[in-house]
């Protein structure tokens, strides 16, 4: 398998246990601090070397000239991705303060930093990849403004193949993607994302009506739609649905980071050359080990690995 870049949002994730939600006024202590790396360059960067260990994964992203940028480096490097972060001498490392009551709901905070930069020219094409993923538009200042249909548009002159997911956001804002259909290759989206980039009611039942409706306003190659319950595939070859696996109760440890292995998955899988069926196989078991564990990204595991996995599970049928 040639080269992989995954470019976009790389932020630092503050995890922050505590008892309880104080009230307006009171005080609450932190009984623990885990720091973790978060953000699409990091979660399915590292998910794709270990999906596909012998593929190069490329991290291009942008980060402050601090200590949470270089923890990112660092842990990109440690899981044998090639980190090509550019430094922001204005702002500080992206990040997110999670507030998390033990066994009980998390609050977020997040501050967006130096990936509010990122841009095209942050993007290196002599590196030696042969496909892009980018990632998260409607969360990229620069890359909503036109910096993403520019270095899209440089990919396709450069020869290499483009993919692209979305943040679930809850505007008219997904207007701004349109422009750079035409650019994408493979589009990986969620049942929400594909119904509002399509204007259609964001529901399940809508997810083949909104995959039809994208591939005609441009996505070259496929699109593909997954939620929990399953997944569809349109391309040149036709649609194809596939039913994720039943798990057993007290199996899920946590659904962060569970989108970012089935994207992926399939990006592995797409460029492994396999037919769309096997494509949605490789990203569902790649959800489903992630699913095993809290955080984002320990649970992957190679894609025989999280195969073998999902043969301890049935498939639902509805």
């Amino acid at each position: 398998m040639a080269g992989i870049a995954v470019a976009g949002t790389a932020l630092v994730d503050k995890i922050n246990e505590i008892s309880a939600y104080p009230r307006a006024g009171e005080l609450t202590k932190i009984l623990s601090v885990q720091r973790a790396a978060g953000g699409c360059v990091p979660n399915v960067g590292v998910d794709l070397k270990r999906i596909s260990p012998e593929t190069e994964v490329f991290a291009f992203g942008r980060v402050g000239e601090d200590g949470d940028g270089r923890f990112i480096k660092d842990l990109l490097e440690e899981n044998g991705l090639k980190a090509r972060l550019a430094v922001s001498r204005k702002e500080k490392t992206g990040f997110t303060d999670v507030m998390s009551v033990a066994g009980g709901e998390r609050t977020f905070f997040t501050y967006t930093g130096a990936n509010a930069e990122f841009c095209a020219d942050d993007v290196d094409f002599s590196a030696g990849f042969s496909m892009l993923h980018l990632a998260y538009f409607l969360l990229l200042e620069k890359i909503d403004g036109g910096e993403g249909l520019k270095l899209l548009k440089r990919a396709k002159e450069a020869g290499v193949r483009t993919s692209i997911d979305l943040v679930s956001e809850n505007s008219a804002r997904y207007s701004l993607v349109l422009p750079c259909l035409p650019y994408v290759d493979n589009l990986i989206v969620n049942e929400t994302e594909a119904a509002r980039l399509a204007g259609l009611e964001a529901a399940e039942e809508n997810m083949e009506a909104a995959a039809e409706k994208l591939l005609a306003l441009g996505v070259k190659e496929r699109v593909i739609v997954h939620c929990p319950r399953r997944s569809v595939c349109l391309s040149g070859s036709g649609l194809k649905e596939l039913f994720s696996y039943a798990l057993p109760e007290g199996y899920i440890a946590g659904a962060t980071g569970a989108g970012d292995a089935f994207c992926a998955g399939a990006l592995s899988g797409i460029a492994d050359g396999l037919s769309d069926g096997e494509i949605l196989e490789r990203g569902t078991c790649a959800a489903v080990a992630a699913l095993g564990r809290a955080d984002a990204v320990s649970g992957v595991k190679s894609a025989a690995e999280n195969a073998a996995i999902c043969k301890n599970f049935s498939r639902r049928t509805e």
